[in-house]
């Protein structure tokens, strides 16, 4: 049994869902494990991580579209707002989505399905730069 971990740090810029799979993938594959479990954790309060479709832009489009109608930028709901209007809904949006995944390593390769990817989703209105810790444990 082996395992490693790397931080891999993305900057974002305003909300938005960034594909990140490929630079996990390449941590699989650098990792040479075969067979195994991968575990994402985002260090932040305010992002998350997501797997979803990758083939067509217009689902992230609807997602966004979504989580701002549910969580939307009204100060007048909230009590949280030390970092401006989108402070308290990006904390809700978090806590709506997930900050771990794990996937499963199969022939050294994510078993993910034909048409998705692993998304960073940033929350925030302002660039960030966010940090994805990676651990892969196998054989």
């Amino acid at each position: 049994m082996r395992q490693f971990l790397k931080t891999l740090e993305i900057h974002t810029n305003g909300q938005r869902l960034i594909e990140i799979t490929n630079d996990i993938s390449d941590f699989v594959n650098h990792s040479k494990i075969n067979t195994g479990i991968i575990n994402l954790s985002i260090m932040h309060t305010s992002a998350s991580l997501l797997v979803q479709e990758n083939a067509d832009p217009d689902v992230l489009q609807d997602l966004l579209s979504y989580f701002d109608k549910v969580v939307p930028m009204n100060p007048k709901l909230y009590v949280h707002g030390a970092e401006g209007k989108d402070d308290m809904p990006a904390h809700i949006k978090t806590a709506l989505t997930q900050t771990h995944l794990s996937l499963s390593v199969h022939d050294s390769h994510l078993a993910l399905g034909t048409w998705q990817g692993i998304y960073l989703f940033e929350h925030r209105l302002q660039s960030h730069q966010r940090k994805v810790l990676m651990h892969i444990l196998g054989e």
